[in-house]
């Protein structure tokens, strides 16, 4: 992180001393109109712009009409060059089929070219620049017939808060977010209140942050979108406390609670939190990256789930937009194929062994099943039902299955479900004040408040009167378990 960053607090006066607390500070860099398999360039003509934004997109070369779109907004002091260089989307956009739309603000707009999602007349809906990125969607579903259904959007630190605010106005636009190192939907609606959100909890209830969203487009009642949340646990720039707020409301606007429906680990020391809708389809989804400061993750390297160059703000450890894009559904065939199967059911669990069975799909010669995104069968699955060995006691799974033609084209994923295996070390719960469970090493203090190690949650003053109850799921990750310990 930047050394003027760290030495920003809440209180510091002056405009400019406001905005470096609001998110990194990256050179802006020249847009480069070429790339090894497509085209990035700036988009103009777009629409009637209220927000005076730049509208750029990187299209894969042979883009088929019907394809997703993913929007991807910059953090402050970038450009949407920077984003398109180091993020890792356009080579996903190559791998998997899909268009990626990068708006652009400027120092015109706001002093360190922030997006401004803490100003109500700019990232409301209809207003600003969120009705700019709007009318970018329709402008790229038109230019490159992009699907309507399918269309993401994510973002990094203020381009995460804008995100959070877009999928807020605009559900009905947005199958999908991811927001990296942002805030709350409507944390703030003014620049004088952005600090308070960046630096310390809201001590708002779930409730009362699902109704923020709510109240962004009142009367909608369609479905709503599917929510990535990336938040490392030493950001100090936007504390990690807002990647639980985050969890907080989108999980109460999904109706489906604060309890887990699966914890897995991966990697860079990044801790899965699945939320599952009613049906078992993962709906909100908390990466906490371990020891991560503010920046969005990436991991250089030429596997499938590496990806981006690391830099200020751009940090090395786990590929967020591999994952993101495999939470949104974007890794699976582009094109062709049988339906998906449906019906995925996990039958069996013991210490290493899951045991999962399907529907048929009409026309299937055998199928592919999946354990975290990556194929687990060695040989031909002819059934529709499979077991997967040797896995970890006590540890959490997902599984999708997918159907195979006679010329062995492989269709779109069935929607994920969750198994643990049984056995392994029960949880362990502690209580006992803020104090104590700080100076025992299972939560840390930031500015006079506490907050658990690994899911970051606001356990409220530091002090030996307030008390709560620990649960440590996995090593060094402590959640909040005041209702009661988990078996």
């Amino acid at each position: 992180m930047d050394r003027s960053l760290r030495t920003c607090r809440p209180a510091a006066r002056g405009l400019l001393a406001l905005l470096l607390a609001l998110a990194p500070l990256i050179g802006p860099g020249t847009p480069d109109a070429s790339a090894d398999s497509g085209t990035f360039q700036q988009v103009s003509g777009f629409g009637s712009n209220p927000g005076r934004l730049t509208m750029y997109s990187y299209v894969p070369a042979g883009l088929p009409a019907g394809a997703p779109l993913v929007v991807a907004l910059h953090g402050c002091g970038q450009s949407a060059n920077d984003y398109y260089q180091d993020s890792g989307w356009p080579k996903y956009a190559d791998a998997y089929g899909f268009a990626v739309v990068f708006p652009q603000t400027d120092s015109g707009n706001n002093p360190l070219s922030c997006f401004s999602w803490f100003d109500a007349g700019k990232d409301t809906r209809g207003n600003g620049e969120a009705a700019s990125v709007v009318q970018m969607v329709t402008a790229a579903e038109s230019r490159y017939g992009s699907d309507p259904r399918r269309v993401f959007v994510t973002g990094l630190s203020a381009g995460g808060g804008l995100t959070a605010d877009l999928l807020a106005d605009y559900p009905d636009v947005f199958a999908g977010g991811a927001v990296d190192s942002g805030l709350p939907a409507q944390c703030a609606t003014t620049r004088s209140a952005a600090s308070g959100c960046q630096n310390g909890g809201q001590n708002l209830t779930p409730a009362q942050w699902g109704d923020k969203v709510r109240a962004s487009y009142p009367g909608y009642a369609g479905p709503w979108p599917r929510v990535a949340i990336w938040q490392g646990t030493a950001d100090y720039t936007v504390r990690p406390v807002n990647g639980t707020e985050l969890r907080d409301q989108w999980t109460d606007v999904w109706g489906i609670g604060q309890t887990p429906s699966s914890t897995q680990g991966l990697p860079g020391g990044t801790t899965l939190t699945g939320y599952a809708d009613a049906g078992g389809n993962p709906a909100v989804a908390l990466y906490s990256v371990s020891g991560m400061g503010h920046g969005l993750a990436v991991d250089p390297g030429s596997g499938p789930d590496q990806c981006g160059t690391t830099g200020p703000y751009f940090l090395g450890g786990i590929c967020s937009s591999y994952y993101t894009a495999r939470f949104w559904g974007l890794t699976g065939p582009v094109t062709g194929g049988l339906p998906a199967p449906t019906g995925l059911t996990v039958t069996a669990t013991t210490a290493a062994t899951v045991a999962l069975s399907w529907q048929p799909v009409a026309g299937a010669v055998s199928y592919d099943v999946y354990r975290g995104g990556s194929q687990v069968n060695t040989g031909t699955v002819s059934g529709t039902s499979f077991t997967d060995t040797g896995l970890t006691a006590g540890t959490p799974y997902g599984y999708a299955v997918a159907a195979v033609d006679s010329s062995g084209t492989v269709g779109p994923r069935s929607a994920t479900v969750n198994a643990t295996t049984t056995g392994g070390s029960p949880v362990t719960c502690y209580t006992t004040d803020n104090y104590h469970q700080t100076t025992a090493g299972r939560a840390h203090r930031s500015g006079g408040y506490t907050y658990a190690n690994g899911s970051g949650q606001d356990m409220g003053l530091w002090n030996l009167v307030t008390t709560h109850t620990l649960a440590e799921t996995s090593p060094g990750y402590f959640v909040l378990a005041d209702s009661g310990c988990p078996a």
